[in-house]
């Protein structure tokens, strides 16, 4: 059993305010994400639960994926292929990627200026930020690249 974190009160809050429940289902996936290093998306979570014979279904998974997106356990993150992928936020907290188009190099990061200029361009329009999803796609400073 992990002890309470931030984390999962964080999750907790924001299922109470959104009139959800906290299952067990629901608990054991955030448990579970805040104890990979890895980058993942939903597929791998799911097959994780069934390697563990835990009946936790894969309709579960997608379903709480954008719930603790919103509560900031998660972030979007890169991976190989089209589908989305994650990255718990603890240890690290928010960053952005950076992806170069020719040898697909990832460099993370963090900043402020941006940070505040969503929050403000969301404000300006009368919404109030909850996540993003920042990605910019580049060509890095290898010369066969630019």
């Amino acid at each position: 059993m992990i002890k309470k974190t931030k984390e999962l009160d964080d999750f907790h809050k924001l299922l109470e305010r959104k009139g959800l429940k906290y299952t067990y289902e629901r608990q054991k996936i955030c448990e579970e994400i805040m104890q990979l290093r890895e980058h993942f998306d939903a597929d791998s979570l799911y097959d994780r639960f069934k390697r563990k014979q835990m009946r936790i279904s894969r309709d579960t998974v997608y379903r709480t994926l954008p719930l603790l997106l919103e509560s900031g356990v998660i972030q979007k993150s890169v991976g190989a292929g089209k589908r989305e992928f994650f990255e718990r936020t603890r240890g690290k907290g928010h960053h952005d990627h950076m992806i170069c188009l020719d040898c697909d190099k990832v460099v993370e990061f963090h900043s402020k200026e941006i940070e505040a200029l969503q929050e403000k361009i969301a404000e300006e329009h009368g919404f109030k930020l909850a996540y993003h999803d920042h990605r910019l796609y580049v060509y890095c400073q290898k010369k066969n690249c630019q």
